[in-house]
């Protein structure tokens, strides 16, 4: 027996008339019919009509627009607008062509068999030279670390700067809870700014671990004159108490390009010292350990929370660094050089979400 569209309307017409709510009688439709179920919407659409009193089961006429706008012209119309303006709303053409949603919507996705997808949102608009930069970086990280098999990579330490704030509202996804009931009308959360409560902090770390948070005090600006002065002689400080034996030798510094890790005074200074400088491909925060791995994982987890300081909101972050296991700094490690190989295999393009 092929059942139509009246058929059900009478099956949702007798389950309200029973006294089951939209919930119960889309359940025990699905479990009579499975996958010809009503929607969801359509159900909930058909209980609203029979509260307003409704009876019949057909489709009203309605005056003023032909039996099908479903046409070859509107057809070709609706895709002409798409292909001009892959943006346009349902909305849009409907007020264009003077036809209903019903009709946009079956000529978008049976006809044209076009989806809407979200931008995939990226760092910057990277040029031809810029991606051949990138993979050309990648090649010689792999040759050079053996493909992340080299111990060299143990000497490797890495690190940025980054904003503590003293609250940094949780997102969405955190603010998900269970509920009990199908009809329970879901929580409500009072949405809360960022503080402007905030400190500057910069973080190293290697494959073995945390190594040094270092505050920015006294002033507000990231400067070349205090990553050198007062940032990286703290790391290295930190560093030589890990490997009193073999102290700087053989280390090697990897950090982005913002403007004080590439100027003049922090290039000479640190070739006054036993440390050799890893390079970084511009526009790069995919291939940066710390943009990928540490500043997500840690901030995700202190969001939401409130702190009476900057100075606490900073302790509670390195609390949250020194929580981090041993191996998932050794699986951030070996991350970065499975992201080089995907960016090899993108031509250079960034390579977040795709497959």
């Amino acid at each position: 027996m092929e059942l139509g569209r009246e058929h059900f309307r009478a099956m949702i017409f007798y389950d309200f008339k029973s006294g089951l709510n939209q919930t119960q009688s889309l359940e025990r439709l699905h479990r009579a019919f499975g996958d010809l179920t009503p929607s969801r919407a359509t159900i909930f659409r058909w209980f609203q009509e029979f509260r307003r009193g409704r009876t019949s089961l057909r489709d009203e006429e309605r005056s003023g627009r032909p039996a099908t706008a479903v046409t070859e012209e509107n057809i070709a119309a609706v895709e002409k607008m798409v292909r001009k303006n892959s943006q346009v709303t349902i909305k849009d053409i409907e007020a264009a062509l003077q036809i209903g949603s019903p009709a946009v919507s079956k000529i978008l996705h049976n006809y044209l068999r076009v989806r809407k997808v979200l931008s995939r949102w990226v760092p910057h608009t990277l040029t031809d030279e810029q991606k051949r930069i990138r993979v050309k970086w990648c090649q010689e990280m792999l040759i050079r670390f053996d493909g992340g098999k080299s111990r060299r990579i143990s000497d490797i330490i890495t690190g940025d700067e980054t904003w503590i704030y003293q609250f940094d509202p949780e997102n969405k996804c955190q603010s998900t809870m269970w509920i009990f009931f199908p009809d329970e009308n879901p929580p409500t959360k009072v949405k809360r700014p960022r503080s402007v409560g905030r400190k500057m902090v910069a973080t190293f770390f290697s494959k073995s671990g945390h190594i040094a948070t270092v505050p920015l005090e006294e002033q507000r600006t990231f400067t070349a004159q205090w990553y050198t002065t007062v940032c990286l002689p703290k790391v290295f400080r930190k560093l030589q108490e890990w490997r009193p034996t073999t102290g700087l030798r053989g280390t090697i510094l990897h950090h982005d390009n913002v403007s004080a890790h590439t100027a003049n005074v922090t290039i000479q200074f640190l070739e006054s010292t036993e440390v050799e400088l890893m390079t970084h491909p511009p526009y790069s925060p995919d291939l940066a350990p710390c943009d990928y791995f540490l500043l997500p994982i840690v901030k995700n987890r202190m969001r939401g929370r409130s702190f009476s300081s900057p100075e606490e909101a900073v302790c509670a972050y390195e609390n949250e660094l020194t929580a981090l296991e041993e191996n998932e700094w050794k699986e951030c490690f070996k991350e970065w050089f499975t992201r080089m190989q995907k960016c090899i295999e993108c031509h250079g393009d960034y390579f977040e979400k795709i497959q």
